[in-house]
């Protein structure tokens, strides 16, 4: 099983949305994404902090990624 990269919540946010997922709304630093055929993905992005590993592990639950997908997505 691969490791959970330590990345900032703009990374993933980033690479989110190179995978399709658009933002529907912010509430302040919180930015709400969607993709057709999933639900509603929350992050909250704050500058230069490192995504904790629970969060990140609810992220790719709510997208339904696998840590190596996203690895390659935060690559490109």
């Amino acid at each position: 099983m691969t490791r959970l990269p330590r990345v900032t919540a703009k990374e993933v946010f980033n690479g989110l949305k190179r995978n399709g997922f658009e933002v529907i709304r912010t509430s302040g630093s919180h930015h709400f994404l969607h993709r057709p055929g999933s639900g509603i993905v929350t992050i909250s992005i704050h500058p230069g902090e490192i995504v904790k590993p629970k969060t990140l592990k609810s992220i790719l639950k709510q997208t339904g990624l696998t840590v190596e997908e996203l690895i390659d997505l935060l690559r490109n």
